[in-house]
Formats: C-alpha cells, sequence, structure tokens
C-alpha cells in the first residue's frame, strides 16, 4: 500500500507523526463502456447545452443556481470557503462506539507510525483499547474538512470518515409504520426466527458473488465458451397469513 497523505493526531499537547493509507478498495470489476459496432472506447464530452460545441476545460467555470439564476464562482471564492491547511488530526473528544449511528460512516483508512511516534502511537492506541471509547476529530484531506472517528483495530488505529449532520437527509418525508398492530404471538415467531439465524459476525462469510460469477462469464467467454452460472430460487410462502409465514421460515433453515 501507499500512503496517500502524512500528518500528525493531536491528543491532547502530543503530536503523533503518522502515514494515512486507504483502508478500503472497490471489489467491481473495470469496466469500459465501448462502442458496440467496432469496440472503440465510448468519450465524454464537456459540451455547451446551447450550442452543442465542446467547451474548452479552461473556459470551464462553476456557478450555483439561486433564484433563477447563478451566481458564478472563481477561484478567490473557493480559496475564502477552504478550510485552513493543517497536517494535524486534532482529536476534539471521546465517545462510546456505540453511540454513533452507522448511517453515517463514510470509509475508512489505516494509520502507521512514524519512527519517531512509535511510543505515543502505541499510548493512544492501547488507550482506546482500554478504554472503549473512540475520539472524534477533523482533519483536511484534498483540501476538504472531514470529520472522523478514530478508533483501533487489529493493533492499529483506524480513521473512519463520518458524515456531517447536514449530509443526513431527515426521515421526515418517509411512510412509517406506526399504525400496524403486531400480535403477541406474531412477535414472540418473530423473535425465534432472529435467534434461529443470530451468530457471530463474520465478514469472510460474506462474498462479492456478482464480481466473481461475471468474471467467470468473462473468462469463458475469452475461451468461445459460456459459463454457467447458479441462481437462487426464491422460496415462495404457501400462505398469505404472516404469521405461518414465520412459522415456515422458522423451521426453513438448513440445520434448524
Amino acid at each position: 500500500m501507499r500512503s496517500i497523505w502524512k500528518g500528525s493526531i493531536g491528543f491532547g499537547l502530543v503530536n503523533i507523526p503518522i502515514k494515512l493509507f486507504s483502508g478500503v478498495q472497490n471489489s467491481n470489476l473495470d469496466l469500459d463502456m465501448l462502442d458496440e459496432r467496432d469496440h472503440a472506447k465510448i468519450k465524454f464530452l464537456r459540451v455547451n447545452e446551447n450550442t452543442h460545441k465542446e467547451v474548452p476545460y479552461e473556459k470551464i467555470v462553476k456557478g450555483y443556481f439561486l433564484k433563477d439564476k447563478y451566481i458564478v464562482l472563481d477561484k478567490h471564492d473557493f480559496e475564502e470557503a477552504a478550510p485552513e491547511k493543517t497536517k494535524i488530526i486534532e482529536l476534539e473528544n471521546f465517545v462510546d462506539l456505540k453511540e454513533i449511528n452507522p448511517v453515517y460512516y463514510e470509509t475508512s483508512y489505516y494509520t502507521e507510525p512514524e519512527k519517531q511516534g512509535k511510543k505515543a502511537y502505541g499510548l493512544l492506541l492501547k488507550a482506546l483499547e482500554k478504554s472503549g471509547k473512540a475520539g472524534i476529530a477533523r482533519f483536511v484531506l484534498r483540501n476538504t474538512e472531514n470529520l472522523c472517528v478514530i478508533h483501533p483495530m487489529e493493533n492499529v488505529i483506524v480513521i473512519t470518515k463520518i458524515r456531517f449532520e447536514q449530509e443526513i437527509r431527515s426521515l421526515s418525508e418517509i411512510n412509517k409504520v406506526d399504525d400496524i398492530t403486531i400480535t403477541k404471538k406474531e412477535m414472540d415467531v418473530g423473535l425465534a426466527l432472529i435467534k434461529q439465524y443470530s451468530s457471530k459476525f463474520d465478514l469472510s462469510a460474506f462474498k462479492d458473488d456478482y464480481s466473481t460469477e461475471l468474471l467467470k462469464i468473462i473468462r469463458a467467454k475469452a475461451k468461445g465458451k459460456r459459463a454457467t452460472v447458479k441462481k437462487m430460487k426464491p422460496q415462495k410462502a404457501t400462505s398469505d397469513d404472516l404469521y405461518d409465514q414465520l412459522m415456515q421460515s422458522l423451521g426453513s433453515k438448513k440445520g434448524a
């Protein structure tokens, strides 16, 4: 892995120099868009919607649509609004991880201490593990201010970006099920079904089957063959009654 950022974690008056590495990678296949007739790559052009002519990159500006017209922003405007560039991830406070709703999580980065910061790094890592807490901090990456959670994982300090509150849409426009009556026997079977399917979380048990099967098809087609892909056949309940469906589900799991 190659580091994408160098800086420090600010832990009180202690600065812990670190390198940052991307903790995630895309499992999707890298597919190109092609012209069906000759398999030439498709390119996208920046086109003026009025003249339909291509616009040179240096002639493109950015604007915000406000009150029936565009307010055009220049380089100075972006510089004024940009966060102060800093190489310090300043810990602002500590919280219990369970207090953070998963809807806020975005992407994760691994950290590695520089040689002169190993002891302080180790202290913060062990203190986070022992306290069961996670740090909340901000840092600037690619000219953008990011909110993040600093937490331990397998003897490494991980920095996970989280969304700001204003990035989360309100639930006020979602139709909620507050007028539904659930009987006791339906609830009992529902809870039993959850218990039957409960297990310790093991991420390795979940694979990106779509990409794997698609790659099989690609390799087979390259040899002039056709791959056979096994499809999951969804089971259908024999009754429309919710309780009956739950009872059928309860006995349908393999090994139950």
